[in-house]
């Protein structure tokens, strides 16, 4: 099947940038990024799918959980992974996002598909451990995704 080897691979990608911020680590969020490189799109694709999952996952545990406590969340889980002016993009476009404002979210990318990236991934490692542990996250999202465990 033309393409399998691509979408695993981003799938693949998706999963490793959620656990880079899971595991608050700065060289694997370094390494994913650059072997991302011009696949942004898919990948964001890919953590747009991530972060569905999630969320039903989380109302279906009956967990609380308000677009506010995303916001913080979000802006926890990118503190000091990421440079300030990133980071502070990374927590602007989310709070317009997380609310239904995508155009202004995406007047506040200015045009760097990286934002959505970190912007995803944050969000997906930070609802995932509202309802799993770390390692069940990770473990999870790779069944979702018919990998590997």
């Amino acid at each position: 099947m033309p393409g399998t080897d691509d979408t695993d691979r981003t799938k693949q990608l998706a999963i490793t940038l959620v656990d880079a911020y899971v595991r608050k680590d700065r060289d694997l969020l370094d390494s994913t990024l650059a072997d991302i490189g011009d696949d942004t799109d898919t990948t964001v694709s890919e953590l747009k799918v991530f972060g569905s999952f999630l969320s039903r996952r989380v109302q279906e545990t009956g967990v609380v959980w308000k677009p506010a406590d995303s916001r913080e969340a979000v802006a926890s889980t990118v503190a000091d992974m990421l440079p300030p002016e990133v980071e502070f993009a990374v927590i602007t476009v989310w709070e317009a996002y997380s609310v239904g404002e995508e155009e202004a979210a995406e007047r506040f990318t200015n045009g760097d598909p990286a934002i959505y990236l970190h912007m995803l991934a944050a969000f997906s490692a930070a609802i995932g451990q509202a309802v799993y542990k770390p390692a069940e996250l990770i473990s999870t999202l790779r069944i979702a995704t018919g990998g590997a465990d």
